[in-house]
């Protein structure tokens, strides 16, 4: 007789939920299945859907475990059931992607099943997908620079944030750094979004010139480097409670500002975030009471302007900007010779 493949049917509000051989181990160290993540993403949901929800999500896929091969998937699977949603994103190449918006449980549920560990939200709405509603500042340590430096940069990116009348949401990166999620008006552009976090950037490493950087090119960075970059169009970060593929299953854990100087990168699992979840929430509850202007960092972007800082580098795979530098790594700058202009935005590079 033929055998049939095990699934489990789950009933998530009024929806079915079929989860493919649930027995399928993703995490060979930690044990954990395929029905282990889509049970952490129904724990978690309310908060996975505060830090995803709405947006277009690129999926991070790990079908056979976190031990072979993954991918990033953009378009939404052709045989998608009909209550997922999808929207339409236009890359700058011309070339345009539906991709995957996540409005409630079941949803995220079905992500897992396709062995979804990390939801990727682009920083818009499903509604207005040309003015981000979110300003990201993603702390990156160089190699062999300890945690307790990238707490202490957070920290500086808090003071600053607050001196430019901004209010910081931090989470630990389910990896080696950090992520800020400041709620803004969606009243500016993508470029003008990457400008301020640019300032920004510079600012922070203005205040600790030894413990964080703006530089792009990696032969210039030391310390923490603040990516200005995650707010180029199409760019995306981590969302909250993403699981990462980390032996230990680490998550994306929204912290308040008392807990980033205790906060451990391992303290936040697939296992310890479903218990911490059920005693407190989610410490993001609030993210979306107010939304600010970026209207201070514009200003500082004008005055860094002013004094000689224009733009910094792009992504290679972006066009060149009007005012960028040469794209050439310093150290082969001798040699080389100047970039051409930057094509209109509808020529750029997409992914």
């Amino acid at each position: 007789m033929p055998t049939t493949t095990p699934k489990e049917v789950l009933h998530v509000g009024a929806r079915e939920v079929v989860v493919t051989n649930p027995q399928k181990v993703l995490f060979p160290e930690a044990g954990h299945t395929k029905l282990d993540l889509v049970r952490y993403y129904l724990h978690v949901a309310d908060g996975a859907l505060r830090g995803s929800g709405g947006r277009p999500n690129i999926m991070v896929r790990f079908p056979n475990g976190i031990g072979s091969e993954f991918f990033f998937q953009k378009r939404a699977p052709k045989d998608h059931p009909p209550w997922v949603e999808v929207v339409t994103i236009r890359f700058p190449s011309g070339r345009s992607a539906e991709e995957i918006v996540p409005r409630d449980a079941a949803a995220l549920a079905w992500m897992a099943n396709l062995a979804c560990l990390e939801l990727h939200p682009h920083p818009v709405r499903a509604e207005d997908l040309d003015h981000p509603d979110e300003l990201r500042v993603d702390l990156d340590p160089v190699p062999d620079v300890p945690w307790s430096q990238v707490r202490e940069v957070a920290r500086i990116v808090q003071a600053a944030l607050v001196d430019y009348d901004l209010c910081g949401w931090p989470k630990t990166s389910g990896k080696r750094g950090m992520h800020v999620s400041v709620r803004i008006k969606p009243q500016w552009t993508h470029d003008d979004v990457r400008r301020a976090a640019l300032a920004l950037a510079r600012d922070v490493e203005r205040r600790v010139p030894a413990l964080a950087t703006s530089k792009w090119w990696k032969e210039e960075r030391h310390g923490v480097f603040i990516d200005y970059n995650q707010n180029a169009k199409d760019r995306t970060v981590a969302g909250a409670y993403s699981v990462r593929p980390t032996p230990d299953a680490r998550v994306s854990a929204p912290l308040n500002w008392d807990e980033v100087d205790q906060a451990e990168p391992g303290d936040f699992t697939l296992v310890t975030m479903q218990k911490r979840f059920a005693q407190i929430g989610d410490r993001h509850q609030d993210i979306d009471v107010r939304a600010y202007s970026l209207d201070s960092l514009l200003e500082l972007s004008q005055r860094h302007a002013r004094d000689g800082q224009g733009d910094a580098p792009w992504p290679p795979q972006y066009a060149k900007a009007p005012d960028e530098p040469t794209r050439v790594q310093p150290s082969r700058r001798a040699s080389a010779k100047p970039a051409s202009p930057r094509k209109p935005s509808s020529a750029r590079k997409g992914p």
